[in-house]
């Protein structure tokens, strides 16, 4: 399953560093696969720039990471891994042993979609799929919560100006196949969510309730509206990334997520 899970953030990484290049229209950056998973350059500062789904395809070798790092390089980027805890113990060692660093962790959790997922939409608030007129509006709502650094548990290695999150938001929504969802309530833009479906997999990447529509059941009815959606396309699984230990991963352990394993975050700079 992790394997599965890591194909499809690899995936995911791709084509949004992908659609990076045709927003700019030039050809800097690049998208190459490395031992099961992928290396990315997308955009100065993005959160694509990164190496993904790594060691599922045995371990990297050293003119391998010579390609890859001088790749990094040249573009005056640093190189992060997100490695998963379940590949082959040798890849952190060599990773170590080249100067990598670790930064960081991030946790993968889960939850397996039924197709008896109840939609709980409380009184007030309607979900539908965002329609293209509000788009703007969507970006805003959801890159602010992106933005925000979740300051409970363990700290995050990274964090990204809000405009950075909204140009790899956009990349994501028009390349990636990330479906949209905006919650409203009382005539007003209250939330937004999306998902990618891909290989049996839902990622939810990505929810946000505007502030003055918190604690009125917004996040729940997006949720339970993708998983719902997740199932009827024959999804088996929904995913969702969360700092260790912080309030995103509480939340949604609440709603029956559970822990399925860690990336730890090593980087080499240049």
């Amino acid at each position: 399953m992790a394997e599965r899970i890591e194909r499809v953030e690899s995936q995911l990484i791709s084509k949004g560093s992908a659609a990076a290049r045709r927003r700019r229209g030039d050809d800097k950056g690049f998208v190459v696969p490395l031992a099961g998973g992928v290396a990315s350059y997308a955009d100065e500062n993005s959160p694509l720039n990164k190496v993904a789904g790594l060691g599922f395809g045995g371990v990297p070798t050293a003119a391998e990471l010579d390609e890859i790092e001088r790749a990094f390089f040249a573009l005056g980027s640093p190189v992060q891994v997100e490695l998963a805890h379940l590949v082959d113990p040798a890849i952190g060692q060599r990773l170590t042993e080249r100067g990598y660093r670790l930064e960081g962790f991030e946790n993968v959790l889960g939850l397996a979609v039924s197709a008896d997922t109840e939609r709980i939409v409380p009184a007030g608030v309607e979900i539908r799929p965002s329609a293209g007129d509000e788009f703007e509006a969507w970006i805003d709502l959801v890159a602010a919560a992106f933005a925000a650094p979740d300051t409970q548990g363990a700290a995050s290695h990274e964090e990204f100006p809000r405009e950075v999150i909204a140009a790899a938001m956009r990349d994501f929504v028009s390349a990636a196949g990330v479906a949209r969802y905006s919650a409203w309530r009382d005539g007003e833009l209250a939330g937004g969510a999306s998902v990618r479906i891909s290989d049996g997999v839902a990622q939810l990447t990505g929810a946000a309730t505007a502030f003055t529509h918190r604690r009125n059941g917004v996040q729940t009815a997006l949720l339970t509206a993708r998983l719902a959606d997740a199932a009827a396309a024959g999804c088996d699984v929904a995913v969702v990334t969360t700092q260790p230990g912080s309030k995103s991963q509480q939340n949604v352990q609440r709603q029956g997520f559970d822990l399925l394993y860690t990336r730890a975050v090593l980087v080499k700079q240049p």
